[in-house]
């Protein structure tokens, strides 16, 4: 398990707040400290069982593991604290999420987190605030394609906004719209986009032998498999390259 992933910095979205740039910092420093304890003794078990000491090796990864346990907490408790003093009350609008100085898979979580709880509730849009990569490595944006790819994933569309550091995303599923046309058509309740009206009304009818409840079904459990097949091959692919 990688000890990170290159988060958006600086941390903060807007202000400055030296003392929380400052905690926010020591836990990451903390977490990057545990990984380097961690590969130190994976490195030196493997070693040990190449040279036949079985239960040197044993000790020693169990000491890695121990300091990968550690490093996730430090990691975990970053995440959180820089999370609450960016998306404090007041920082953003109700429908909007910062994701400063996340890790690229701290904000995965944390955004798919977001849409499920918004989608319950029947909001009909989300800005997520990815920042423009300006002080990433080679300001290149690493949250953002992330972001792009869940929403692919969660069967979302979603476009860059004019400040290319936010991402709009379409809750419900049809092509990106602003928020006020969303609020023109009742939120939740608008109309759907005319093509999709135009790929109903061509459906062809369900098999003679299906009968409608069956048929939707099917097509219910197929759409599943199209959205949940990828997450499930790609958490399984991270599974496989993790450090034993």
């Amino acid at each position: 398990m990688a000890d990170s992933v290159v988060s958006e910095r600086a941390a903060l979205h807007s202000g400055d707040n030296d003392e929380v740039e400052r905690e926010y910092d020591r836990l990451r420093d903390m977490a990057h400290a545990e990984a380097e304890k961690r590969n130190s003794c994976f490195d030196r078990s493997r070693q040990a069982y190449k040279n036949g000491d079985g239960a040197g090796a044993k000790e020693l990864s169990n000491q890695g593991k121990a300091h990968d346990a550690k490093m996730d907490e430090y990691n975990r408790q970053a995440s959180d604290y820089i999370f609450r003093e960016n998306n404090a009350p007041g920082r953003v609008e109700p429908d909007a999420i910062d994701l400063h100085g996340q890790f690229v898979e701290e904000a995965e979580r944390i955004l798919e987190e977001r849409i499920r709880a918004d989608q319950a509730r029947g909001q009909t849009h989300l800005h997520a605030i990815v920042g423009k990569g300006n002080h990433s490595a080679g300001h290149v944006q690493k949250i953002k394609p992330k972001v792009e790819q869940l929403c692919r994933e969660l069967g979302l569309q979603c476009r860059t906004e004019e400040n290319a550091g936010r991402i709009y995303i379409n809750l419900q599923g049809g092509e990106p719209r602003p928020p006020q046309h969303d609020q023109h058509h009742g939120g939740a309740h608008h109309q759907q986009p005319p093509h999709q009206q135009h790929q109903q009304q061509h459906q062809p009818p369900p098999a003679h032998h299906q009968g409608p409840q069956q048929g939707n079904q099917q097509n219910d459990a197929a759409q599943l498999l199209e959205r949940v097949l990828p997450r499930v091959l790609r958490k399984l692919e991270k599974a496989c390259c993790a450090v034993m």
